[in-house]
C-alpha cells in the first residue's frame, strides 16, 4: 500500500514534467524492504526478536524519512488537497508530535516499558498485543527520527545543532537498557526465550545497533546542516550580486 501511494505520487509528478530525485525513491524502496524484513526475521530466539525491533524501530523510520513522503504528497496532490494537508501539518497536534522532546520521550519510554515490564512476555503470548507493539515501535521511531532528520517540511523545525544534541541524548537509553539486559540473572520470558546467553546477546545487539544508528543519524543531520548553510550562502551571494548590479 505504501509503495502504491508513493509510486502514484511520482507518476503524477511525471505527468507534470517534474522529476522526483532517484535517491529519495531508493531510500523509500530500502525502507519498505527493511519493513518487510522486520516481519520476516525469525523470532525463535531473543536475538532474532531484537533484530526485528531494531529494523522496525530504527532503520525503517530513518530510511522512510529520507524518502520525503510528505514533500512528495505536497508536490503531487491537487491544490485543495495540498491546502488540507498543510492545515494538518500546522495544526496544534501536529506541532506537538513533531517536537523533538515528544519523540525523544516516546522513543525512550517505549524501549524501557517493553523490556522492563510485564508487557514483554504478554506481547509474546498475545498476537494482538504483539502486533500493537510492532506498530507502536514503528510510530515511536518515526516520531523520534523524522523531526530530527527534518527532510520533510515540518511545523517549527528545530535548529540543526539541537537535533544533533537530541540524537546524542538518546545514547543513554540504549546503553541503560542494554546494560540492564546484560545484567539480568534470569530470562525475561522463560517460556519463549529460556536461554540467558541468548538474552545477553540480544542486549549486546540493541546496544551496538543503537550506537551505530546514533552515528549514522548524526552524520545525516550534519550533512543536511552543511547543505542548508551552502544554500543560505548562495542566496546571500545572489542578493549581493543583484544589489550590486542594481546599483
Amino acid at each position: 500500500m505504501l509503495a502504491v501511494l508513493y509510486g502514484g505520487g511520482i507518476r503524477r509528478l511525471g505527468r507534470r514534467s517534474r522529476v522526483w530525485p532517484v535517491r529519495r525513491s531508493l531510500a523509500f524502496g530500502a525502507g519498505v524492504v527493511v519493513l518487510a524484513g522486520s516481519a520476516l526475521v525469525p523470532e525463535r530466539s531473543f536475538v532474532g526478536h531484537m533484530a526485528g525491533h531494531v529494523l522496525l524501530g530504527m532503520m525503517a523510520p530513518l530510511l522512510l524519512a529520507l524518502s520525503r513522503p510528505v514533500t512528495l504528497a505536497l508536490q503531487s496532490v491537487s491544490r485543495p488537497a495540498r491546502r488540507r494537508l498543510l492545515r494538518v501539518l500546522h495544526s496544534g497536534p501536529a506541532r506537538t508530535l513533531a517536537h523533538p522532546v515528544v519523540g525523544f520521550g516516546v522513543f525512550g519510554a517505549t524501549l524501557v516499558a517493553l523490556y522492563l515490564s510485564p508487557l514483554f512476555p504478554l506481547s509474546l503470548r498475545n498476537p494482538v498485543v504483539h502486533a500493537a507493539v510492532h506498530l507502536h515501535f514503528l510510530a515511536a521511531g518515526c516520531l523520534f527520527l523524522w523531526p530530527l532528520v527534518g527532510a520533510d517540511p515540518l511545523p517549527r523545525p528545530a535548529p540543526y545543532g539541537a537535533r544533533i544534541l537530541a540524537v546524542l541524548a538518546a545514547v543513554p537509553f540504549h546503553a541503560f537498557l542494554g546494560l540492564a539486559l546484560l545484567s539480568t540473572q534470569a530470562p525475561l520470558a522463560p517460556a519463549v526465550y529460556p536461554s540467558l546467553s541468548d538474552q545477553h546477546a540480544a542486549a549486546g545487539l540493541l546496544w551496538a545497533s543503537g550506537e551505530l544508528m546514533t552515528l549514522v543519524t548524526a552524520a545525516i543531520i550534519l550533512r543536511l546542516w552543511m547543505d542548508a548553510d551552502e544554500r543560505h550562502a548562495a542566496r546571500l551571494d545572489q542578493q549581493m550580486l543583484s544589489r550590486g548590479y542594481a546599483g
